[in-house]
């Protein structure tokens, strides 16, 4: 696709990189096919093929309009068209580009819009101001609506609550060290997460450490167009990360699949920066998702645990995971190993809708993928006779809880099986 950049781009990093990406598409369509929104509107328009050609049109000087944005607003930036691309077109990076471009180059948006995005920036991002709503939501939480009730789950063990016990986290040092990313909101939300991922490296005689200055990873500002805000944050992290970096961790791990992917484009994000440039690089090369770390000690794991059958799970597998940083059947495969039988459901490629603030930007087309994924989720549960539902970001666990099954990060499976054979000694 031959792109001829208006004057206003044509030698600027974005413009180059949006020309080099448009010049990869061949209009096949192939990625129609399985993109969520366009499966459920049928609109060619909120398709990749159709965002690309509207991408392309304010690239060579046509002005985006309201309507132009609204059709980059429906992407979930599932990059799931990436997955099926045959001509490795790198969407999510031009639709990052393109939702800029349209959002300087129209109208501001409608008052109650601009509210509600600086309300998920700003307080979702600072991790003190949101734990001490989630306190408060708990709270009133019988008397609020389904909807909200789910982005307010209970803390279901207090012993194993790091805010009310602070022996859920190991303080074992360890000669092998490994740097964790808390996250903006999944410390408040699902405390346990993280420390299951402690106890279970720390069994693995590995010290999982944090740096108390990082802050959120970006992607929660990048995505809602403050990309100078989110690089900020990407700066922050560098800054907080560093000095451990050069103490030799060995890997810096992503309990959440969402931040992963953010945090393994902090060199692509901070190419032209010549301060940060070398610094992000690296640290994208040494950012693991817990999947690819608990894989390279599967060997271990089994040791400690075992291969007896076990109860199974149904897995779903976050896009930020399996299209965002392409790793697939880790999860699987690890948890195969600990004779946990793994069943995926039948559209396991397709988002779920949570897609970080996207159900609460577009609640509408976000509860119809739940529902969607949910009645997969649940044949597949019936069908294999398991229990529980497992996946590897916080955004689909709480998107996804419901009465009737619980949802849970995969690694807490994996900490309870330690768990459990350690108290059977």
């Amino acid at each position: 696709m031959q792109t001829q950049l208006a004057p206003q781009f044509a030698n600027t990093p974005e413009g180059i990189e949006a020309a080099r990406i448009l010049g990869k598409c061949v209009h096949c369509g192939f990625c129609t096919a399985t993109c969520p929104t366009y499966q459920l509107l049928g609109d060619e328009l909120d398709g990749p093929r159709g965002r690309i050609y509207l991408i392309k049109q304010i690239a060579e000087g046509q002005a985006p309009t309201e309507k132009t944005r609204l059709h980059l607003d429906r992407c979930l930036t599932c990059r799931n068209c990436e997955s099926t691309c045959p001509s490795g077109v790198q969407y999510g990076n031009l639709v990052d580009i393109g939702r800029k471009w349209a959002e300087e180059n129209t109208p501001a948006r409608p008052i109650g819009e601009r509210l509600t995005r600086w309300a998920l920036k700003e307080g979702l991002t600072k991790p003190t101001l949101f734990n001490s709503a989630m306190t408060l939501g708990r709270l009133v939480r019988p008397f609020m609506p389904s909807g909200i009730k789910r982005k307010i789950p209970l803390v279901k063990n207090k012993a194993l609550d790091p805010q009310i016990n602070p022996f859920a986290r190991p303080n074992a040092h360890h000669t092998r060290k490994m740097l964790i990313l808390e996250g903006c909101v999944q410390p408040g939300m699902l405390p346990n997460i993280n420390s299951a991922a402690a106890r279970v490296l720390d069994a693995l005689k590995i010290q999982l450490v944090s740096a108390p200055s990082a802050t959120c990873c970006g992607a929660l500002r990048y995505h809602l167009n403050d990309q100078a805000g989110g690089l900020d944050n990407v700066k922050q992290n560098i800054d907080a990360w560093w000095p451990m970096v050069e103490s030799g961790v060995e890997a810096i791990i992503m309990t959440a699949s969402g931040c992963g992917v953010m945090v393994k484009d902090y060199g692509h994000l901070l190419a032209n920066d010549p301060a940060y440039a070398a610094k992000a690089k690296k640290i994208s090369e040494i950012t693991k998702d817990i999947s690819e770390v608990m894989a390279s000690l599967q060997n271990e794991l089994v040791a400690l645990i075992g291969t007896d059958q076990k109860p199974g799970v149904v897995y779903h597998p976050p896009c930020t995971l399996q299209h965002g940083q392409q790793i697939r059947g880790k999860v699987e495969g690890l948890l195969g190993s600990l004779g946990i039988g793994v069943r995926l459901c039948n559209d396991s490629h397709l988002c779920c809708g949570s897609a970080g603030t996207y159900s609460v930007t577009q609640p509408e087309l976000s509860e119809q993928l739940r529902k969607n994924k949910l009645k997969n989720l649940t044949v597949a549960c019936e069908e294999s006779g398991a229990d529980v539902i497992v996946s590897g970001n916080i955004g689909c666990i709480t998107h996804l809880q419901q009465d009737e099954k619980p949802v849970l990060h995969w690694i807490e499976i994996v900490d309870q099986l330690i768990s459990q054979q350690a108290r059977s000694k």
